[in-house]
């Protein structure tokens, strides 16, 4: 295993003379140019939004097709991946048809293609690249693996030899814009950064290649296989498992009332006879003796700093966001500038940031109207051998002068959350009494807990800024004050009947929670625990598992559980362990983790999934009786020719061959009424024939009600139209 101690990465900063001058037009004698060309420097941003924030601040303000320009700078953009790897097919013709003996498909030279839906933004970018007054490029996307990856892919792409730097930014704000590229950082620097990507990029796409075709062809229909999808879809069907398989105890107790108060619980009994039994003494000694009182002072120390990982949680327990909802979120707040970089992985922050952090605190408790002065305790979120790219989130001094009316209510409860929580973690302890209270009864022994509150401390805030959220606390019992050996009168007694609990579903919060701490139990003492995925791409994976039809959401708005389908449990029946072990895709983000801090040999760490790969595809045979499972699920009959419609990854199909009936999951018809067709709205649709929604919204914004109506095609086809409600 490799070293997993954090690696400060050490930095050669430019001259902020440097970037004076580099806010000016310059002329530079070149031996390739005559003397007094201008010369520009080209900024390639991740997204067009946050293209524009560097353009303002550098000064680059003249429009053109696809990039700024002005000041001596280009400012131009990528949107996504913009270069992607190639498709089998692109390698060997014979890989457009899937089957076992090709595989397994182990590129030895990787082919890269530019997307056909963003041809002409790499055009753009490919010819400011090497325009010949361009003399150097600065990498200005996302601060992290992806923005590293997608740089490089469109600078390789483009064939362009010039030197760039890089722009390194925790936050968008003007001042921290102007510091990074006064501080431009050497492209050496991320160069073990940008091996990792790749990594992570090619091993996903070789397990996903080989692992799907596999299992398609062996089971005769399409099967999406992921290196870090399949782990966590095996996590959900392994839960629902423990739940179908468990089964309740029934168990009794005897709970006494206490005359002087509190109220204090026997042990639990199998047998309802032993309790009555037990009951019927109780109510005819009529008094308890005190055995033992035990008073214990306790704290609780404030929580850490929000990475995104603690952030999604807490949106989806408490605001019921899903987890790519509270990043999109996120997201958005950072390109206003309100919080710094998201997709962070730190709770906590360096040691140059404790001078500036009281007044940052400062400003988030005026702007949130908390009008008492605020405890401000520095050092509990400073320890900068725990930062690793990004520190944790904050918010941005830039959110005081803010008009937080005006945000959109999610990202206004999501930067709520992250303002409570850097106010609540620099603040006190949260200080209680705890008292335990040992009687005997009936010769049997009855025990009571009691906690009285010594100082709110860190609670005190977090109630004033999400008391709505948090919604209405438990008292804490108040047990009375009694002596040892003392009697206490009984004012009533009572059997009480429950059971054992199974485990609980996954709702996005304990998913998420699963897959940071996947393997930990099995991971050495002192090794960094890395679980499956990283905080930026584990929303994408839950969306992805969802999309393909393997988990589905179940419940209220704000408490859904999320369940695997028929159709994820049977994926899972038939994935061998080495696919879906979470433990194994685990260690993997450990050891990228290795790549890129340069402790480990990316050629090491693709061997090593090569050799996987190649053992599942020669040992791994089909389940016998698997079939059964893997059948589609029946949702309807075909209005058009009578036979079954089946559920697929993309829609509702007629099974019979000759029908061109499907309902499509992406179903354009149903995105203008601002819906989606959804499995309830396809068995509707199949059964009726109609299906009534509510709160449908036209192209102008107007909300309505109306019945949609399925009709099909002289050839199969679905077809739609709309019955309003009044007639209209």
């Amino acid at each position: 295993m490799c070293r997993t101690r954090t690696k400060p990465r050490t930095s050669r900063t430019l001259n902020p003379s440097d970037f004076k001058a580099a806010f000016c037009r310059r002329t530079y004698p070149n031996e390739n140019r005559l003397e007094g060309t201008l010369i520009s420097i080209l900024v390639v941003a991740e997204k067009p939004s946050v293209a524009m924030s560097y353009a303002k601040v550098l000064g680059a303000t003249n429009r053109q097709d696809g990039y700024l320009e002005g000041n001596g700078y280009l400012v131009s953009w990528c949107v996504g991946h913009l270069v992607e790897l190639a498709p089998p097919n692109v390698y060997n013709a014979r890989y457009v048809k899937w089957s076992i003996a090709d595989l397994p498909i182990l590129p030895q030279k990787w082919q890269y293609l530019v997307s056909a839906s963003t041809k002409k933004q790499f055009g753009i970018l490919q010819k400011l690249m090497h325009r010949p007054d361009v003399d150097s490029i600065v990498n200005s996307c996302d601060s992290g693996r992806e923005g590293e990856l997608i740089f490089r892919l469109v600078y390789q792409q483009a064939g362009c030899k010039k030197p760039f730097s890089r722009l390194w930014l925790s936050s968008m704000e003007e001042s921290a814009i102007r510091e990074g590229f006064a501080h431009l950082k050497p492209s050496t620097e991320y160069d073990a950064l940008y091996n990792a990507a790749l990594c992570r990029e090619r091993a996903d796409w070789m397990v996903g290649i080989n692992a799907s075709r596999l299992f398609s062809c062996l089971y005769g229909q399409p099967l999406a296989v992921g290196r870090v999808m399949t782990p966590v879809l095996a996590m959900t069907v392994v839960r629902e498992a423990a739940i179908a398989a468990f089964v309740p105890e029934k168990f009794y107790t005897v709970t006494l009332t206490l005359a002087d108060g509190g109220t204090a619980s026997s042990k639990r009994f199998a047998q309802n006879a032993d309790a009555e039994l037990l009951l019927s003494k109780c109510r005819k000694e009529g008094r308890v003796t005190v055995q033992k009182m035990e008073r214990k002072e306790k704290s609780e120390n404030p929580p850490q700093l929000y990475d995104l990982t603690a952030l999604q949680r807490d949106a989806n327990r408490l605001l019921g966001f899903t987890a790519q909802q509270t990043l999109d979120y996120a997201q958005s707040l950072y390109e206003k500038r309100l919080i710094t970089y998201p997709r962070t992985d730190s709770r906590f922050l360096t040691e140059d940031m404790a001078a500036s952090l009281p007044g940052l605190v400062t400003d988030v408790g005026k702007a949130f109207a908390m009008e008492k002065p605020l405890p401000i305790h520095v050092q509990q979120v400073i320890n900068g051998s725990k930062v690793t790219d990004h520190h944790a989130l904050l918010p941005t001094k830039s959110m005081a002068n803010a008009d937080l009316a005006a945000l959109p209510a999610g990202e206004r409860n999501v930067l709520r959350l992250i303002a409570a929580r850097l106010l609540c973690a620099v603040g006190e302890p949260h200080r209680y009494a705890e008292t335990t209270l040992t009687t005997i009864c009936a010769g049997e022994e009855f025990s009571a807990k009691g906690k009285v509150v010594l100082s709110e401390g860190w609670k005190a805030m977090e109630r004033k800024m999400l008391g709505e959220l948090l919604g209405k606390q438990k008292e804490p019992a108040v047990l009375p004050d009694v002596q040892e050996q003392s009697q206490c009168s009984v004012a009533g007694a009572e059997l009480k009947e429950g059971q054992t609990s199974p485990p609980k579903h996954f709702t996005e919060d304990t998913l998420l929670h699963a897959m940071e701490t996947a393997s930990a139990d099995s991971m050495p003492e002192g090794v960094e625990r890395q679980g499956i995925g990283t905080p930026a791409t584990r929303a994408a994976t839950i969306e992805k598992l969802v999309q393909k039809g393997f988990l589905e959401r179940k419940g209220s708005k704000k408490t859904k559980v999320l369940l695997p389908t028929d159709k994820g449990k049977a994926l899972i029946t038939v994935m061998p362990e080495e696919i879906q072990s979470p433990e194994m895709t685990a260690d993997w983000e450990t050891k990228l983790l290795c790549v890129e801090r340069g402790e480990m040999e990316s050629e090491t760490f693709m061997t090593e999934i090569k050799d996987m790969i190649s053992s599942l595809v020669n040992t791994t045979e089909a389940v016998k009786g698997a079939n059964v499972l893997m059948k589609n699920k029946v949702i309807g009959v075909c209005p058009n020719c009578g036979k079954s419609v089946v559920e697929r990854e993309k829609g509702w199909f007629c099974e019979s061959n000759p029908c061109r009936f499907v309902l499509w999951k992406d179903n354009a018809f149903f995105k203008r009424l601002g819906k989606r067709l959804d499995a309830h709205v396809a068995d509707k649709l199949l059964r009726d024939g109609r299906v009534r929604l509510k709160d449908c919204k036209s192209a102008k914004g107007k909300v309505y009600n109306a019945t949609v109506l399925l009709f099909t095609e002289a050839d199969g086809r679905s077809k739609f139209s709309l019955e309003f409600e009044g007639g209209r």
